[in-house]
């Protein structure tokens, strides 16, 4: 479905003109985002926080970048004689979104089970910022992946990438 259904056409060429130069960049400040409120948690939650409580965070990391291991055009393109590339690419993405899905439901897990449900812990920051930091990377990784045009084979994202 083509975006001019939603907005008017000069908005949409314009969000399609700026997403190619705004996108990677806005995408990297989600990501740090996501992370900075992990690290402040951690920092200032004054307990130590175990291994497992981590693992949301890094299996949203571990799912942006099977988001961006694909290409928009395989995804776009069906030809009968692609040798299954159609099949794998789509299969691929469904994948890392239910990787994506897994460290949302493990973020709300920690959330539940280690802060909401404990009354003998004083604060619940770091389960709030464990969900507020997969929530960003993860849209971070859709941001960057819908920031990229289809066709964009040679990997670059702007003017400025033979910098």
């Amino acid at each position: 479905m083509s975006l001019n259904y939603f907005v008017a056409p000069q908005v949409a060429a314009f969000l399609e003109e700026k997403a190619r130069d705004y996108g990677p960049g806005l995408s990297g400040a989600l990501f740090g985002a996501g992370w900075w409120f992990w690290v402040d948690a951690c920092a200032a939650s004054g307990v130590n926080i175990p291994f497992v409580q981590y693992l949301p965070g890094v299996v949203a990391t571990l799912a942006l970048i099977m988001i961006n291991c694909i290409r928009r055009d395989e995804l776009q393109e069906y030809d009968a004689f692609d040798e299954g590339v159609f099949f794998r690419s789509r299969f691929w993405l469904l994948m890392s979104y239910i990787v994506s899905i897994a460290a949302i439901g493990g973020s709300v897990a920690v959330l539940l089970k280690d802060y909401a449900l404990d009354t003998s812990v004083q604060t619940a920051w770091p389960g709030v910022a464990g969900l507020c930091q997969t929530t960003l990377i993860l849209g971070s990784a859709l941001l960057f992946f819908v920031s990229r045009l289809p066709g964009d084979t040679d990997g670059s994202y702007s003017a400025y990438s033979s910098f």
